[in-house]
């Protein structure tokens, strides 16, 4: 009761606080170049602590301008791309930075304003050229953290952010953060956070978003990442979901999956993992390969494809011998049979199907063996 009390009394004071006059103060502090960075850094977090869950504080730091302040604030603070925190002056120019980015966040997010979604937008160009010239944990972090609040749930900024460039941008720190996680188990971790936020970015636009990651093959470099050991099953959750997306509505993605041998760790995870929700992301992403499979089973007796589709399916077929493919699929048989004994409710609605097109596809495979 005393807590709930405490937050009743937090929720009058930030509404009794809210007045378009101190938010044209806080404003002046922040735009007054005679004012110091500890002054500045006090003048954000007030801002961040009255917006916060504060829709009228989200309405106020746009009418008043404080959300251009910040914008500036947003592009002119930090010094240069090498961010040498070691430097005083650079770290404290940093942690004002950082206030601003999680002041923003709070501008447009919980609850969503899509008013000032569509003037954060703006600073996607600016958020590009960091994510492309800093790798340093400090700069993706909070950025990922703009970017995904800036366009969540929404469709025409996250087109904004696509038209910036931003999901390639995305995709490459990515594909980079993968490939240094052989090394470091901290790169794992930090390709999970984009990897999120390159979610958010897709998810109301599956078809024609997805499209643009089949070119930096995502979907194998998510399955990688997937493998590592370091991660917990709320970040192998995020990496299955984002393959769900990845995978929903492009079939390039889908046979990207399939190569990979994308299929088998699906299965793993159903069987190693007693998670419910990242069982039922896993379930995702085998109903999406459903029609592959069917394709492909199909693909032994008639050639019903497109010149593309043509090509992955040979890319398929050349990647490894043939004889060890179908062992990999017995494997995935296997298994399902595994589920169906464990009673698991996977098997039957989309386990059943998917192992009756492997079954008739290596069936045809191991009678093609003959001819």
């Amino acid at each position: 009761m005393e807590s709930e009390n405490t937050k009743k009394i937090q929720v009058y004071c930030q509404q009794t606080l809210c007045t378009s006059e101190l938010f044209q103060d806080l404003s002046w502090f922040l735009s007054n170049d005679d004012s110091n960075t500890n002054l500045k850094r006090m003048s954000v977090y007030v801002l961040l602590v009255l917006v916060s869950n504060n829709r009228n504080g989200q309405t106020l730091v746009r009418e008043t301008g404080c959300i251009k302040v910040l914008s500036q604030l947003f592009r002119t603070v930090l010094p240069n791309y090498e961010l040498n925190l070691s430097d005083n002056n650079v770290f404290q120019s940093y942690l004002l930075w950082a206030s601003v980015c999680s002041t923003l966040c709070v501008c447009v997010n919980n609850p969503q304003n899509d008013e000032n979604q569509m003037l954060c937008c703006l600073l996607f160009p600016y958020a590009n050229e960091w994510l492309m010239n800093c790798m340093k944990p400090e700069i993706i972090r909070p950025l990922c953290s703009f970017i995904g609040l800036t366009l969540a749930n929404n469709t025409h900024v996250q087109n904004c952010f696509v038209s910036s460039g931003g999901l390639d941008v995305l995709s490459q720190v990515l594909v980079q953060l993968e490939s240094d996680s052989h090394n470091t188990s901290s790169s794992a971790k930090l390709a999970v956070v984009v990897t999120k936020t390159v979610d958010a970015c897709i998810t109301n636009n599956l078809a024609t978003f997805s499209l643009i990651l089949s070119k930096y093959h995502i979907v194998s470099k998510l399955l990688a990442l997937l493998l590592h050991e370091s991660l917990d099953s709320g970040e192998k959750f995020s990496i299955i979901l984002a393959i769900g997306h990845c995978t929903e509505d492009c079939e390039e993605n889908q046979y990207e999956l399939l190569k990979s041998n994308g299929l088998p760790l699906m299965i793993q995870a159903l069987t190693e993992f007693k998670n419910e929700e990242l069982n039922k992301a896993a379930i995702y992403v085998l109903h999406n390969c459903k029609k592959i499979t069917e394709k492909l089973s199909l693909s032994q007796g008639e050639n019903s494809f497109s010149e593309n589709e043509a090509d992955q399916i040979k890319g398929i077929n050349e990647k490894e011998n043939v004889e060890e493919h179908w062992k990999s699929a017995k494997e995935i048989i296997c298994r399902m049979k595994q589920l169906e004994r464990e009673g698991k409710e996977v098997t039957c609605k989309i386990g059943l199907t998917m192992l009756l097109n492997i079954r008739l596809t290596l069936s045809k495979m191991e009678g093609s063996k003959y001819q």
